[in-house]
């Protein structure tokens, strides 16, 4: 009886756990993920604990019991099946190998998943049948005082062997699935979590070893707890921290945003100016071709000013970005035309490659524009003058029910450790950067429900990407 006890107790530990990871990530479908296998641990442990009842609650009972809690066991390969679901659609890890994360991306999805689900729960229903499990019988462990019983396996019980057993590959994939995340709390976390249920799946083979088993198991789950309860405190003082941070970080945006107001008036009243000019320029008899062309173009950036500054007038107001149906190829390209001074003076190559026309999206064109403006002028900025290499690619391209934008440059790369800092307010790495441009660009894309981060960066350049739901009538191009 006391034995058992200890068990179930030990049980209950990554229950707690789970219960507390989900406060970070409360709501979230990866939070639920990591609950249902904290869950499936406990579970795990009172299917030993039910053994060692013997005497106190008759043999039939233990047995049902034994059967029904299997379910812990036998519904944790589903659980990591979906945890790496969920890595690779919600988190896009950036992974090297492009054929590896294709394929993983075209085999870890939710029919294969729901087919997972029926063939666990097929495993599961043999545990209830002599072809599972048979019966029960009484194995005397080192101390000569206490007995427990061990079931007797049936013909086909090596299919949850193997089903099982996949959880040790499953949980491989995640660890070579969290080294691309960008968050590096949850990265940290993953890692450890991944490592600590490896070496508790292999403590778990040996319950099928009469007597010794469930002790031993019972010390990797005290050993798993334990590492896992620091990782836990460790990802969560790094939230903490972060979330500190951004208060900081808020309050100076807060005032910036005040003082905004004053500068948008300033802004506006001088826009008024240089169109009226302008205008007069180009009405001006015997205008050269190429300055008709420069005025066009001071036109074009003066419209795209005075359209920025009267949606951020709006959006100060109102707190709101407004969307409407747009076609994100013609967003591009005239972000692309709107640099092209900037492009012809630092003599760098742009291509834009567009696999579907039209590529709608439900987005802000003024705010979009700018974004893409900004990603390009960077991505010129980072290509210096003694680079033989000098091109910018943009590739746009559907993946699920998201719109995946590459921006590439062949610029000198970001030190890998700012990949992330680089998007945080008032942190920049040129001489004269205010460090509000990258933030501008992922609050934009965040607005839009979706998200920017680098992908690769080295010294041969640096890509990054966007993501964006997909807008349902977007066409693949025959061209």
């Amino acid at each position: 009886m006391i034995t058992s006890l200890l068990i179930f107790t030990i049980g209950l530990l990554p229950l707690v756990l789970a219960v507390n990871v989900t406060r970070i990530y409360k709501g979230s479908q990866l939070g639920i993920a990591l609950l249902l296998f904290m869950c499936s641990i406990t579970l795990w442990q009172l299917d030993i604990g039910v053994l060692y009842l013997k005497g106190i609650i008759p043999e039939e009972w233990i047995l049902n019991l034994f059967r029904f809690f299997r379910i812990g066991t036998t519904g944790v390969v589903p659980v990591i099946f979906y945890l790496i679901y969920l890595l690779l659609n919600k988190h896009t890890p950036n992974i090297k190998n492009k054929t590896g994360y294709n394929f993983f991306q075209s085999f870890f999805n939710l029919k294969i998943f729901w087919g997972l689900v029926v063939w666990s729960v097929g495993i599961y229903a043999i545990n209830w049948t002599k072809w599972g499990i048979e019966g029960l019988r009484v194995v005397q462990i080192a101390d000569p005082n206490t007995s427990l019983y061990f079931p007797n396996y049936g013909d086909y019980h090596f299919l949850y062997l193997i089903h099982t057993g996949t959880v040790l590959l499953l949980l491989i994939i995640v660890v070579i699935i969290c080294r691309g995340i960008q968050n590096a709390s949850l990265k940290a976390f993953l890692r450890t979590f991944s490592y600590c249920s490896m070496f508790l799946l292999l403590t778990g083979f040996l319950n099928f070893i009469p007597g010794t088993g469930a002790v031993i198991s019972s010390i990797g789950v005290i050993i798993f707890s334990s590492s896992i309860i620091f990782s836990f405190v460790k990802m969560n003082n790094m939230v903490t921290i972060n979330y500190n941070l951004l208060k900081e970080r808020q309050k100076k945006l807060d005032y910036m945003g005040n003082l905004s107001t004053s500068l948008i008036h300033e802004v506006k009243n001088n826009i008024q100016i240089i169109k009226g000019y302008s205008k007069m320029v180009a009405e001006t008899e015997g205008l050269p071709k190429q300055s008709e062309n420069h005025v066009r173009m001071i036109q074009l950036g003066t419209s795209q000013l005075e359209e920025l500054t009267h949606h951020y007038s709006e959006y100060i107001k109102k707190k709101a970005v407004e969307f409407n149906d747009a076609d994100l190829n013609q967003i591009i390209q005239e972000a692309i035309d709107f640099t092209t001074e900037l492009r012809k003076e630092k003599q760098i190559d742009i291509c834009f490659e567009q696999k579907y026309k039209p590529l709608k999206a439900f987005a802000s064109s003024t705010y979009l524009k700018q974004v893409f403006i900004n990603l390009i002028k960077n991505s010129c900025e980072a290509i210096d003058d003694v680079n033989p290499k000098r091109n910018i690619v943009i590739k746009a391209d559907i993946v699920a029910d998201k719109i995946i934008i590459d921006i590439s440059d062949s610029g000198n790369g970001i030190v890998k450790d700012r990949w992330e800092s680089i998007f945080d307010p008032f942190i920049s790495t040129k001489e004269l950067g205010m460090g509000i441009g990258l933030p501008f660009v992922r609050k934009v894309i965040f607005e839009h429900r979706g998200e920017i981060f680098v992908l690769e960066s080295s010294q041969n350049g640096t890509t990054f990407r966007v993501s964006l739901p997909q807008y349902e009538f977007s066409e693949l191009s025959h061209t």
